[in-house]
């Protein structure tokens, strides 16, 4: 199999399921609605590349109906346990340049925050029309490309929080400027790939309160502790860090999640495109 450099250190026996999981739970309104829209036909076979632990793999799944086959391809062996089995879909354990899925076998391929994790994605792409069919599409799914989180706090916290973020994960990771921004050109990878009819739409996902169970645990566990956390501290001017901490901080009369004006934004945008030419409709 010809392994694929991967940026950000995946590899078959990393996870972070957890991380995954809360995130398909707290944007799964949204995600739900992108299927819709999209208008995988009941019937089809979907592949959904880079499938994490199963969640979206589901939903897809009842998209395409009984009749319908769902194939979820994932790198990483703990990301398909804590998949387990859900109805009407077949896990692959594969890297996507070997993707070991019969060619001009899938109707549409769904990749959902995956394509930033490949230090080549135009390639990447290129090896997944050689598995569509003829009029085959694909959607590339990826949130928060556009940089704001809005928790309706201090603009100048929140780009210094941006900025000490990528500041970590670019030295964690050895990585320059274009490798933590070059999935802002989804557009121009489905070009490069010679993808036809690119189409893009951006949808808000956006929470006030009164929050549910799944938002307040993605912010508090994936936001605050997995993103943020401990791990900024060296990057942020110390009155910064401690006033983000006391936003983060349960414990804290200042904790975000209580507040009653909490008001978050960020973005989930979809870029389709068809293999070859054929009937395909814009999202």
């Amino acid at each position: 199999m010809n392994a694929v450099r991967r940026p950000l250190g995946d590899a078959p026996n990393r996870s972070y399921a957890a991380k995954l999981e809360r995130f398909a739970h707290f944007a799964e309104p949204e995600i739900r609605r992108v299927i819709d829209d999209l208008g995988i036909r009941a019937g089809s076979t979907v592949l959904d590349v880079g499938c994490g632990a199963g969640q979206i793999t589901s939903w897809l799944a009842e998209r395409v109906g009984v009749h319908g086959t769902v194939i979820g391809l994932e790198l990483s062996m703990p990301h398909l346990r804590a998949a387990g089995r859900p109805s009407g879909v077949q896990f692959v354990q594969a890297d996507v340049a070997d993707p070991c899925i019969r060619k001009s076998s899938v109707d549409f391929v769904w990749c959902s925050n995956m394509i930033n994790h490949l230090e080549d994605p135009v390639e990447a792409l290129v090896r997944l029309s050689g598995i569509s069919r003829p009029g085959g599409r694909l959607g590339l799914v990826q949130s928060s490309l556009l940089p704001e989180m809005y928790f309706a706090w201090e603009a100048r916290l929140e780009d210094e929080v941006r900025r000490a973020c990528y500041a970590y994960y670019r030295e964690k990771y050895g990585l320059s400027v274009a490798d933590t921004t070059s999935v802002r050109r989804m557009v121009g990878l489905m070009v490069d790939a010679g993808l036809s009819k690119v189409a893009a739409k951006t949808y808000v996902i956006e929470r006030i309160q009164p929050l549910s169970e799944h938002d307040r645990s993605y912010f508090r566990e994936v936001v605050f502790e997995g993103y943020w956390g401990a791990k900024l501290k060296p990057y942020l001017a110390e009155r910064d860090w401690f006033t983000l901490q006391s936003y983060c901080d349960p414990d804290s009369s200042a904790y975000c999640l209580n507040r009653p004006d909490f008001h978050h934004i960020q973005s989930l945008t979809v870029v389709q495109g068809g293999f070859e030419t054929s009937d395909i409709a814009a999202p």
